[in-house]
This record gives C-alpha cells, sequence and structure tokens, in this order.
C-alpha cells in the first residue's frame, strides 16, 4: 500500500505544482469519470455535482474528451458557465486514454458578470454563494492555459505513465480513506462577492415582504419604484449604476445638487457630480476610529457637513452639505454627498434607507470593475512587453506612442525626449488628430508649458481640468477635445530622459489614479527601453562619424540615400506620408569666385546650422555635395513640407552673412503611387529644384508630374 501511495504522490505533486504555478484548474478525466483534481473551479464543483447542472457538465467536458480523443490534440472550448478550458488527450503503451482538462476560468469580466448575476436572481440563486464562489479562476489571457497544455502535450513517457498508473490504484487508495482532500482556499474578493450576494438576496426579500404588507398604504408606488430599479442593476456597470441610483433619488425628492463619493485610501472622492457639484473637487478624510459614519448609517440619516470657502467669501455663504455614507461589511466604501436643503428628518431617513438597501449590489459592481481594471492592467503589461520586442525596429517610437495612447485610452499622444545639449525636447513620436501640431512647434517652446516642470520635478501630472488647473491654455488650433490630460515623467536611475503626454480619452471622461495606476506599471519598462535606445545610439557614434560630412557636420548623400530607401517603405507600409526636399544655394559660383573658397564654406556652414535650427526631431538634413542639401521629412504631408520650406527660406533670406546675402531655392516631392523609389523621388525633387530656379529663385516649388508650377 506504501508504494501505492508513493506513485500517486508522484503525479499528484506535479500535478499540483501545475495547478499552483499556473493559478488554474488541472483535472484527469477518464471519459465522464472524474480521476484527479487540482484547484478546481468552486462552480464547477456544485455545477457538476448538482442533479440540475451534472448532465450539461458532463455534455461540455465529455464532449471535449471525444473530440480530443477522435482528433488526437488539444482542445479548447468555453462551458455553459461562461468557463474556458483546454482538453489534452494522454495515450499509454496499452493504447488506454484519458484526457487532462486544464483551466475552467473565465477570460472575460462580462462571463464573470452573467456568472454572479445567475447566483444573485437566476437559475444558480439556489446555491450557498460563499460555496459556489468559494474558488472562481480568473484570468485575462488564454496564453497560460495554452502553457500549461503544451506542458501535458510534451509529458514523456515516464511521466505519462505515472498517469495511468495514477488511474488504476487511486479508486483502492481512495476507497480505503487514506487521502484526505484538503479544503480549497478562498479567494478574497470571490468570498466578499458571494457575502454581498447574501445580503442582495436577503435585501430582495425584505422588499417584496415591505410591498406585500404595503399593499393598502400610499408606500406602494414608491416601494415598485424601488423593487424595479433594484433588479436591474446588476445588468449594469459600476458607474452607470450609482449614476442611476443618484439620478432616481433626484426624481423622487427633487433634489438638484449631488455627487457620489468614492473610498480612496481612506479619503472620500468625487467621481461624479451633478448642478453645483461639476466640476468640482471633493475630498473629505476619514478614518476607521471615527464612528460618525457608521452611526449615520445605523441610525439612517445624514451626517451635516459644512463647506469650506475661500478667505475672500464670509462664513455665512459657506453652504451646508449632507453626506449619506454607503458602508458595506462596517466599512465605508462610498458615499451619496447631497447639496439641497433637506429639512425632513423622514426625507434623510427615505434617502439613508434606500442607498443602505443598494449598498451590497453597488459593491458588488465595484467588485466586478476592479476585477477587470486588474485584468486590464495584466493585459497591458502583456500587450507592451510584445511592443518592446521591437526595440530595435525603426518604427520603435511611433509604436510605442501609438501603444501607449491604445492603452490609455487616448485618442491624441505624444513622446518628447529631452536633448541635455540643447536643453530642450525632441519629439520622438506624435499620434492622433492634429498629430502635426507639435512636430512642427518650435523647438524653444516645445514643452514649456507644462513638460518642463513636470520632468524637473520628476512627478506625473494628472490634470481634471486644464481650465481649472492655472495652466495656460494651449493655443486653439491644438483643437484639443477635452480638457483631461496626463503628463508622465521618464526617469530611469535618476536620469531624466523625457515625457510620455497623453490626451483626449476616448469616452471624453477625465484622467484619475487608475489610470496612474497603469502608467506606473508600464513606466519602467518604457524607461528601459529608453535606455536601451539610448546606449544604442551611443554605440553607434563611431559608426557616425564615417556618414557624416566634415564642413558642415550633417549627414551625407550616402546615408541620406540609405534613410531615404527605409523611409520609403515604411511609407508603404504604413501608408505614413513621406516628403523630399532638394534646396541650392541660388549664385554660390559668383559667391566663391568673388570671396574665395574660404568664405564660401563659411557660408555653407551658416546654411546648415541654420537647417538643423529650423527641423524637427525626426527630419535629417543632409549636404547632398557642393552647394547642394537634402532634407528627408518622414510623416509629412506636402503640405507641412511646403509650411516648413517656406519657414527654412525666409531664415536664410534674414541670416546675416559675412560678405553678403544668401538665399535659397527648394524643390519638393513626396513619396506617391507615381514616385515609389529613391531616385524618382530625387528626380522629382530635383525637377521641382529647377523650376524654382527658373523662377527668379529664392522660391519653393512642389513637384507637379505636368511638369507645372504648383508653388
Amino acid at each position: 500500500m506504501n508504494n501505492d501511495r508513493q506513485q500517486l504522490d508522484i503525479w499528484k505533486e506535479t500535478q499540483e505544482n501545475l495547478a499552483s504555478q499556473s493559478g488554474l484548474s488541472v483535472v484527469v478525466m477518464d471519459g465522464a469519470e472524474t480521476v484527479s483534481v487540482s484547484n478546481n473551479n468552486s462552480i464547477c464543483e456544485l455545477l457538476y455535482n448538482s442533479s440540475e447542472f451534472s448532465s450539461d457538465c458532463a455534455n461540455y467536458c465529455g464532449k471535449a474528451f471525444e473530440q480530443a480523443i477522435a482528433e488526437g490534440k488539444i482542445i479548447s472550448m468555453n462551458c455553459h458557465a461562461g468557463l474556458h478550458f483546454n482538453a489534452v488527450p494522454l495515450k499509454s503503451k496499452e493504447n488506454e486514454e484519458l484526457v487532462v482538462i486544464t483551466g475552467r476560468t473565465f477570460l472575460k469580466a462580462e462571463d464573470y458578470r452573467k456568472a454572479t448575476a445567475r447566483a444573485i436572481d437566476g437559475d444558480w440563486q439556489n446555491f450557498p454563494p460563499t460555496k459556489l464562489f468559494q474558488n472562481v479562476l480568473l484570468t485575462s489571457s488564454d496564453s497560460e492555459i495554452s502553457k500549461v497544455s503544451k506542458r501535458l502535450e510534451k509529458l514523456s513517457n515516464e511521466e505519462k505513465e505515472l498517469i495511468f498508473q495514477f488511474k488504476k490504484k487511486s479508486k483502492t487508495i481512495v476507497e480505503s480513506n487514506e487521502i484526505e482532500v484538503e479544503p480549497t482556499p478562498v479567494n478574497a474578493q470571490t468570498e466578499e462577492i458571494s457575502r454581498l450576494i447574501e445580503e442582495f438576496q436577503s435585501n430582495q426579500n425584505r422588499i417584496n415582504n415591505e410591498s406585500t404588507a404595503n399593499k393598502n398604504t400610499g408606500k406602494l408606488e414608491e416601494i415598485v419604484a424601488w423593487r424595479s430599479l433594484f433588479s436591474s442593476l446588476l445588468e449594469m456597470e459600476y458607474k452607470d449604476a450609482f449614476i442611476s441610483v443618484a439620478e432616481f433619488l433626484a426624481q423622487r425628492h427633487n433634489i438638484s445638487n449631488l455627487a457620489w463619493l468614492e473610498n480612496r485610501d481612506n479619503v472620500l472622492e468625487s467621481i461624479w457630480a451633478t448642478g453645483n457639484f461639476s466640476g468640482q473637487q471633493i475630498q473629505i478624510s476619514i478614518s476607521a476610529a471615527d464612528s460618525r459614519f457608521l452611526d449615520v448609517v445605523q441610525n439612517e440619516t445624514s451626517l451635516e457637513l459644512r463647506e469650506r470657502k475661500t478667505n475672500s467669501q464670509n462664513d455665512n455663504s459657506a453652504q451646508t452639505v449632507n453626506l449619506f455614507p454607503i458602508a458595506v461589511g462596517g466599512l465605508i466604501r462610498s458615499a451619496l454627498i447631497i447639496g439641497d436643503e433637506i429639512s425632513s428628518k423622514n426625507t434623510k431617513r427615505q434617502i439613508s434607507r434606500f442607498i443602505k438597501q443598494v449598498a451590497s449590489e453597488i459593491e458588488i459592481l465595484r467588485l466586478r470593475e476592479e476585477i477587470k481594471h486588474q485584468s486590464w492592467l495584466t493585459k497591458a503589461v502583456q500587450k507592451l512587453n510584445q511592443t518592446l520586442k521591437q526595440i530595435d525596429n525603426e518604427d520603435f517610437w511611433m509604436v510605442l506612442a501609438q501603444s501607449s495612447a491604445e492603452l490609455m485610452r487616448a485618442e491624441r499622444g505624444s513622446i518628447l525626449i529631452y536633448d541635455e545639449e540643447t536643453e530642450g525636447f525632441i519629439v520622438k513620436a506624435a499620434v492622433g488628430e492634429r498629430a502635426d501640431i507639435i512636430k512642427m512647434e518650435a523647438s524653444d517652446s516645445l514643452g514649456s508649458r507644462i513638460a518642463k516642470s513636470v520632468l524637473h520635478n520628476a512627478r506625473p501630472l494628472i490634470v481634471k481640468d486644464v481650465k481649472k488647473a492655472g495652466f495656460l491654455p494651449a493655443p486653439t488650433d491644438w483643437e484639443y477635445k477635452t480638457d483631461s490630460f496626463i503628463c508622465y515623467p521618464i526617469v530611469i536611475s535618476g536620469r531624466k530622459m523625457g515625457v510620455l503626454n497623453l490626451t483626449d480619452k476616448i469616452d471624453g471622461g477625465y484622467y484619475d489614479e487608475k489610470d496612474l495606476e497603469i502608467l506606473q506599471m508600464l513606466a519602467p519598462q518604457i524607461a528601459l527601453a529608453l535606455d536601451h535606445t539610448s546606449l544604442s545610439r551611443k554605440a553607434g557614434e563611431f559608426e557616425q562619424l564615417s556618414i557624416t560630412d566634415p564642413l558642415t557636420g550633417l549627414v551625407n548623400r550616402r546615408y541620406l540615400e540609405e534613410r531615404l530607401h527605409e523611409e520609403i517603405s515604411r511609407s508603404q507600409r504604413h501608408g505614413y506620408p513621406m516628403s523630399f526636399m532638394m534646396i541650392d544655394v541660388d549664385s554660390f559660383k559668383s559667391y566663391n569666385d568673388k570671396f574665395g573658397h574660404p568664405e564660401g564654406d563659411k557660408a555653407l556652414q551658416i546654411v546648415a546650422q541654420e537647417l538643423k535650427a529650423t527641423l524637427r526631431g525626426a527630419d535629417v538634413a543632409a549636404r547632398y555635395g557642393g552647394e547642394e542639401f537634402s532634407i528627408l521629412l518622414p510623416q509629412t504631408t506636402l503640405k507641412e513640407a511646403l509650411t516648413i520650406a517656406e519657414r527654412i527660406r525666409a531664415r536664410i533670406e534674414k541670416t546675416e552673412f559675412p560678405s553678403r546675402q544668401v538665399t535659397i531655392s527648394v524643390g519638393i516631392a513626396a513619396c506617391s503611387s507615381e514616385l515609389q523609389s529613391a531616385a524618382t523621388i530625387i528626380e522629382a525633387a530635383d525637377k521641382a529644384l529647377y523650376q524654382a530656379k527658373e523662377n527668379g529663385r529664392n522660391n519653393v516649388q512642389i513637384y507637379n508630374k505636368n511638369g507645372e508650377s504648383a508653388d
């Protein structure tokens, strides 16, 4: 018997390790019969052993068993309870067949929401919630399920034989009662939800009883209205639910000024408001030692608070508000604050009773939201990790900006890197509507409103309303849709590297501490990626010497043409615009003839310096040869290129040169269906440059395939 037990322990230990390390259920099945179980989902446990749902469970797991055996490969499936699992077929030397079920987990918050709804007032309500939710498994991705499944698929022959030996001997050992099954540990969040479901069911029964007891009173209409809202809340999202509660009270009691507060680190903070509270930042400190909040809940009344006023306002103008705390499990979870005068004690009692009735339901929704948020954080980190694998890709900056904006649900975003030499910012990437605006901003003003101070203080800035935060408004042509943004400093090993800016939240809302939590998880990875990029750049400084023009310090023609090939490929791959300029110093031969070649070299150096000062961080200026220069403008339309070219031309025209005034002529071409190679784009820009010369020099021309002027 001891040898039998040892054989059982060998496989059981392997199975337990797989389950504990992955957080998944691992179950060995022989047809509809369960051979061994590790970390089983408590929902599966109850449903499988119930007369009502056992046939459904057997059909799903049985179907998975049959399909996995028949096809000889891993089968993925979602069951009737909304749980996801894989079925992995195993075969012994004697051709015996078993299947290992791994997973039995909720992949989507929506499926978990449906499960709690079924437990509250659906077809699972007869199960004790404490048992149903004793060990609910949740994960944000099926990657861990796939990982365990592949591990099982690659079991050695010796390991497989242990499982089949286990199957043969486990029945005898179990029947002799030598095995004691340890109780499954209870997950804190699911335990709390199960307790709240019981509380909810109790409240629902109380409302039903009150409805029956008050059939002949004027309270019936009120109770019917309560029941209608009460029964629909669990079908809502958390935010929609508390807004519905507040609006219900506003309508029933003719209230105009309300705010919903949530407990965040023992501070009640407003997360939604109407009337005079709209746009205000309400914060009320609470502590476990302060019994006032729980007392008013117990006594079904409110806590009267006097609003703080500034020194410019007299005390008589200070408003008295009524705070209705919402307690669950002896803790203040949230609160409703009302700014309208409530003189009737009976009205206060009705409001207090109502929110007391819905407290457990609101908390269920908040916990669901928290689980969903944690799932989102996991996905966000996984997605960013995939992005960082592209660290050596030329698209890195743009991909990083796009990923950050997507994860933070921002329509617009940018990455600014601090240049220690110029003591200013360089735009590495900008995404979203009007992204060209930030790319076009002058280097000396870039980031001056907010980014510089954020980077200097190395502290993130979350602004709900820029108008009320005291910052200078952004220029009107930036056309921001919302007044909320995040500016996050990127710092590694004490070195301040740059900032990530995000704004225009997709849902039109404002950024808050939960958004900051996501960034705090992502920022270290971003910083490491930036540091890696910086080191790579330094490692390439020796190579840079071979591609730099010694007179002007600009890159040379060889490097420019290589970059042009890359940018054309990128433009075609992603649909990005791309423009190219050819620049010629007007009448430069006569300049050299009159003042000498050394003076001509000085003039070319000055032109190069002005090009550098005018261009953006992503642009590439090169000395093409002699007095000719060229500029590569990634992700730039012809219209934007024309604006940049005119700015360069005007700047050169106003610049003081040692001997005489110098001007330039510019030709522009863009990547298109007709111009798809470096040679054709250079030729087109050169033709436009020739047209500029023909038009009297000191002007800008855009290439037109018909040979006409397009300035």
